[in-house]
């Protein structure tokens, strides 16, 4: 919900944290949740101290989200998804570009992106259940953002 005082728009927020609590040689799992409700798990890349392209996962931190609106993800999940208005989209990831959260089940599916998904084999380091994941989190953080209300993630290294 906007509010307008004075000319300044102060604007609601939505907070997003992932909790990684698994991670391996190949693959990070973690934990996604909106106002402290698990809303499903995440699988990202490996941790790395230097950035190989597609095989990295994205730095702890806190990141604004914002819709995109152009690139091969978008052209897709237009098609795929009728409720589709962009992409979730990370922004100012340092030494990273271009970092989405999408569907996939593994890490090779990641290319240094962030997965979701509604469950989590640990052993394997896979994810499942991802278009079902994605279309909630999809459902609940795009209507935050066309209203113009600023949404961040903020994703925290093992505990």
């Amino acid at each position: 919900m906007a509010y307008e005082s004075g000319g300044f728009n102060l604007c609601d927020t939505m907070d997003i944290i992932v909790q990684r609590f698994l991670k391996s040689d190949d693959f990070t799992v973690g934990r996604l949740s909106i106002d402290d409700v698990l809303e499903c798990y995440t699988l990202e890349d490996e941790k790395r101290d230097v950035k190989v392209m597609h095989e990295t996962r994205i730095p702890a931190g806190k990141y604004e989200i914002k819709l995109r609106t152009f690139g091969g993800h978008h052209e897709k999940y237009k098609v795929k998804f009728p409720f589709h208005k962009g992409m979730l989209w990370l922004q100012d990831v340092p030494k990273f570009k271009d970092i989405l959260i999408h569907i996939g089940n593994t890490d090779e599916d990641t290319s240094g992106c962030l997965l979701v998904g509604k469950t989590a084999d640990l052993l394997k380091g896979t994810i499942g259940q991802s278009t079902v994941a994605y279309t909630g989190l999809y459902q609940k953080v795009e209507p935050e953002l066309t209203k113009g209300n600023k949404v961040f993630i903020e994703i925290k290294d093992e505990l």
